[in-house]
């Protein structure tokens, strides 16, 4: 949890067009779930590529967006074939991550970890580490030409291995291969587990993580959103520094007289700090509630866990970042001071080296805070007026 100083401002005084221009910070984020919709056309006419439901931007943003509604996690991931489908070439690859980072700093994010499946783009002969190489250019590109547009971000990389199929052990030895000690660049930095959740677990996958702790490599694994408690705590049992999505560990919790209570698995999480990464609109989508008004994530947030709020999908749930701040100042309240602390969380829960977390929460988070402090109250920052904020 976040050390920096606590800010006080009313929840009823949030606005949209200011959440807008706070920072933000991002770490689930699928590349392939994020394209634009004329990109996709484009790639499409290119690839020859006849399978697309329309060859109009807005009506295929509508499209996507209804079938991120399916309301499960196998149907939604059905939508995913359109988008691979059109990525097997390195120009496109190269030319989506460029987009997603340009997108994501005009939402102004200024640090994003975002994910792809190298296993899925390498049906038009491109290997493993070239699908890398793409995306490693194109981040590089979308953080040069945000740059230029005056927007300061930090993009990474996670390279997901799919459950239901067998290169996951090729996969772990592609995220070491290219760490920042083995390559001659800082972008890729973590694993992912993804894919279908039930009847896939990582107890299948057990010899890429020998591979990854024997390297000391991060994992994150999507856990909790397709399949219950028991896909978290194998999560958990795999070793994973943080869980994607991870939402059902509210059904871990029990209430009593006394109030909520936490047991094992729940309180193992909090207590470890492992950080969930929340992607609320994809969280509903998949049908892990009916509403947006029944998401546990305001119980997890009050209960200590260590709560990040992420975008998913950007094209399937028709989202930004700004909206999945909007949703939860106008569904829970949520104010800035909530949105601060979450960004702080996701920022110190980032797979970045410490340096580069500091430098994005001094120089590029804490500041507007403070500003909006200042200029909503009466300037004073409870209770630690003169602390810089330091990352703990």
């Amino acid at each position: 949890m976040h050390n920096s100083p606590e800010m006080s401002l009313d929840p009823q005084q949030v606005e949209a067009n200011v959440v807008a221009d706070l920072p933000k910070v991002v770490l689930h984020d699928h590349l392939s779930g994020g394209l634009r919709p004329v990109t996709l056309i484009e790639l499409a006419e290119d690839a020859g590529y006849e399978g697309l439901p329309s060859s109009d931007p807005e009506e295929l943003a509508r499209w996507f967006v209804e079938a991120g509604n399916a309301g499960s996690l196998p149907a939604y991931l059905e939508a995913f074939a359109h988008t691979t489908a059109v990525t097997q070439t390195a120009e496109s690859l190269t030319r989506i991550a460029r987009e997603a980072v340009e997108d994501l700093a005009g939402d102004r994010v200024v640090y994003a970890e975002l994910r792809i499946a190298p296993e899925l783009h390498v049906d038009g002969g491109l290997s493993m580490q070239q699908v890398v190489d793409a995306v490693v250019e194109g981040l590089m590109e979308g953080e040069n030409a945000a740059a230029e547009a005056g927007h300061d971000i930090t993009a990474r990389l996670i390279l997901s291995a799919m459950r239901d199929r067998e290169r996951s052990g090729e996969v772990a030895q592609l995220v070491v291969d290219n760490l920042p000690d083995n390559a001659d660049h800082d972008y890729v930095v973590a694993f992912d587990l993804a894919g279908p959740e039930e009847g896939h677990s990582p107890d299948l996958h057990s010899a890429a993580f020998d591979i990854l702790r024997e390297h000391l490599a991060p994992v994150t694994i999507h856990a909790g959103e397709g399949a219950g408690l028991d896909s978290v705590r194998a999560a958990v049992v795999a070793g994973a520094n943080r869980i994607g999505h991870g939402p059902r560990v509210f059904e871990d919790l029990t209430s009593s007289m006394d109030g909520v209570e936490l047991q094992r698995l729940s309180g193992h999480i909090r207590d470890r700090c492992i950080p969930l990464e929340l992607c609320p609109t994809a969280n509903v989508q998949t049908g892990i509630v009916d509403a947006m008004a029944d998401h546990p994530f305001p119980l997890l947030d009050d209960l200590g866990f260590t709560c990040t709020v992420n975008t998913g999908s950007r094209l399937l749930g028709g989202t930004t970042m700004t909206r999945e701040m909007m949703i939860l100042v106008d569904v829970f309240d949520y104010g800035y001071t909530e949105l601060f602390q979450l960004t702080c969380n996701a920022i110190e829960s980032a797979f970045a080296d410490l340096p580069t977390r500091e430098r994005i929460l001094d120089t590029l988070i804490y500041p507007p805070y403070l500003e909006l402090t200042d200029q909503d109250g009466d300037g004073e920052i409870d209770p630690c007026e003169d602390e810089e904020p330091t990352i703990g």
